[in-house]
């Protein structure tokens, strides 16, 4: 009798032992990382920050400065390490880490800020206090959406009921609207050239047209949003269906289509001619989209972010003004840039308090502002203005676009317990995301039309505008995108969606 040896297969077909050593690989390779990333994040790093000279005083604000820096570098550390990507989590803490945590330490050691600080110390103590009560309040809401196991969507006998899909005909409709909005975009500012000149004359161009006003720019809102919102959203969305799918690949059309979106997406999309927050969203979503799967990828992002954060970010504005308008950065130590330029969101949390204290809580008033971004001011004469811009008015600034991270956002209309509780959401909503997104982009996954799977690389990159702030200025383009993600979706499965 002749006896049959049989391997036991995974569900994509492949055999047991061909995909069994790369977890213990990785787990061997992630416990000789864990002990130097760790260190690194935990200690190295702001050690080093801790021994630059500086005439900043080691109060409490010191002291609380340094722990939110470690416990974010922790949790970044974890993210990091983690055998799962976490897509917005990932993001939330390289963003807290960085922005909330390395710069405003080396601010507090070395004894600069970019924005002034127009209020007591203890405002100060209070706004890192806060921050730290929002970190944990994220990672309570993620915790508790890890508990809750998730439903998967199984299509109906009629197909209907599964999971997000791109519908066919919709998507070509939406790479239409790109190519539409986007060549208006540019013949409304006089042809590509303009797009590779520099920030500030886009701005003066945009204002030459006539589309914005003095008195609201929900026009130049419109045209910058549907110029470069849309093209993105479609270029993502043939982005995943060339790495997925063999067919694809091998279809002239959509390899073209591509092309062409690519060469639209270098006009109006490039780092010359957006802003720094914009490009870092359209590179971090192209590359969670082009590597869905890749572990390395995610975690160099976040790795690499954080140097690059420190590092080049702070030089990156080379094009936001012409030649006559751009400022040499000389510094005598790599961290100095980061105390005197950019990185103005724990301080103006600080002024933000002290605002408060004398006008008192918004209620509500600075959020509906921002949920109703396309009402223009002539209609609603009252409409509030940007929290960032409103601050620095009351500070006396002659340059009122300072950042309004989303504690404050929340802080100014709800109160500390609303912060928290409005951090818990978030957090909760970021990791329910986080694993649907891993279900979205396996190899049993919904397929190359996936709305998720180009969503939430899309939201990640985001990330970084809406933790910025202020919300009025990050709202539209997300608004642009979530309108587009709407019109093509469908929850009706095709048989077409599952030929590879």
């Amino acid at each position: 009798m002749t006896s049959v040896h049989t391997s036991a297969r995974t569900p994509t077909g492949g055999k047991a032992s061909d995909v069994a050593p790369r977890p213990i690989a990785w787990a061997m390779l992630s416990r000789a990382l864990a002990v130097p990333l760790i260190l690194g994040l935990v200690c190295f790093l702001p050690a080093v920050i801790a021994a630059q000279p500086g005439s900043g005083v080691r109060d409490t604000a010191y002291w609380l400065q340094l722990v939110l820096t470690c416990y974010a570098g922790a949790r970044l550390a974890t993210m990091i390490l983690s055998t799962r990507r976490r897509l917005l989590q990932g993001v939330f803490w390289m963003f807290v880490y960085i922005a909330m945590g390395v710069a405003p330490f080396a601010q507090v050691v070395i004894g600069q800020t970019p924005t002034p600080m127009v209020g007591p110390r203890q405002d100060l103590v209070t706004a890192i206090a806060l921050i730290l009560v929002g970190c944990a309040a994220f990672d309570l809401g993620a915790l508790l959406a890890s508990r809750r196991p998730l439903r998967r969507r199984t299509p109906s006998p009629r197909g209907t009921g599964g999971p997000a899909l791109a519908h066919p005909l919709r998507l070509r409709l939406l790479v239409l609207l790109a190519f539409a909005a986007s060549g208006y975009y540019v013949l409304k500012l006089g042809g590509p050239a303009v797009f590779f000149s520099s920030r500030q004359e886009i701005s003066e161009t945009v204002a030459a047209s006539g589309v914005a006003s003095t008195e609201s720019n929900v026009g130049s809102a419109f045209l910058k949003g549907f110029g470069t919102v849309p093209a993105l959203l479609a270029l993502l969305f043939y982005t995943r269906r060339l790495v997925t799918s063999h067919r694809a690949r091998r279809t002239p059309s959509t390899v073209l289509v591509w092309v062409a979106l690519a060469a639209v997406n270098l006009v109006v999309n490039n780092p010359i001619s957006n802003a720094r927050y914009w490009f870092l969203t359209v590179l971090v979503s192209l590359l969670f989209t082009a590597f869905p799967r890749s572990a390395a990828m995610y975690r160099s992002v976040l790795a690499l972010g954080v140097v690059g954060a420190l590092v080049l970010f702070p030089y990156a504005d080379k094009f936001r003004y012409d030649e006559a308008g751009q400022k040499s950065v000389q510094s005598a130590s790599v961290f100095e840039p980061l105390a005197t330029k950019d990185y103005d969101q724990t301080v103006m949390f600080a002024n933000t308090i002290s605002w408060v204290d004398t006008r008192g809580h918004t209620y509500g008033r600075q959020l509906a502002g921002s949920a109703l971004f396309f009402v223009p001011r002539a209609v609603w004469s009252g409409k509030p203005e940007d929290t960032g811009v409103r601050v620095g008015q009351w500070m006396g600034m002659n340059m009122t676009n300072l950042s309004a991270p989303l504690w404050t956002e929340l802080w100014v209309d709800l109160g500390p317990a609303g912060m928290a509780g409005g951090l818990a959401l978030i957090g909760y909503a970021a990791a329910r995301t986080d694993r649907r997104y891993a279900l979205a982009v396996t190899r049993a996954g919904p397929g190359s039309g996936s709305v998720l799977a180009i969503a939430a690389p899309l939201i990640a990159g985001y990330t970084f505008i809406l933790l910025r702030g202020p919300l009025l200025q990050a709202v539209g383009k997300l608004a642009i995108a979530a309108l587009c993600l709407v019109l093509i979706t469908t929850f009706r499965e095709r048989r077409a969606e599952r030929r590879r």
